[in-house]
């Protein structure tokens, strides 16, 4: 078992950064892939990006690329996102994930994910 506490959203203006974390507890933190989905009223949670056990690899929905990185700190149980370039249809409700499925590149699957984050509210204005 292993609890998930995502933080960081707020109201950004379009154009600026904000960065999210998640911190972890339970069971050792590197056994698990780390995501991001975000999930906005009346569509379904989407990808936005993923990271590696270690940290060496990652993988982003096309709509992020390049604008928003993901990192961790195995030390700290803590993993990130750092979102540059926030843009108005970015505003959702962003979850932090952990699975224990192993690593797989491109777009990832909410079946694959064992746990949840509660989820962190970020609104971008225009």
């Amino acid at each position: 078992q292993v609890q998930l506490e995502d933080s960081g959203g707020g109201l950004v203006q379009a154009g600026g950064s904000l960065r999210l974390s998640c911190a972890t507890s339970g069971r050792t933190f590197s056994v698990y892939v780390m995501g991001w989905f975000r999930q906005t009223p009346g569509k379904e949670r989407e990808f936005v990006a993923a990271i590696s056990r270690n940290g060496a690899y990652t993988t982003y929905s096309d709509s992020v690329k390049g604008r928003f990185t993901a990192s961790r700190d195995n030390a700290k149980n803590t993993v990130y996102l750092e979102m540059n370039s926030l843009k108005f249809e970015d505003t959702a409700v962003y979850y932090c994930a952990a699975s224990n499925s192993g690593w797989r590149s491109g777009p990832w699957a909410g079946e694959w994910i064992d746990y949840w984050g509660k989820g962190t509210l970020v609104t971008v204005s225009t």
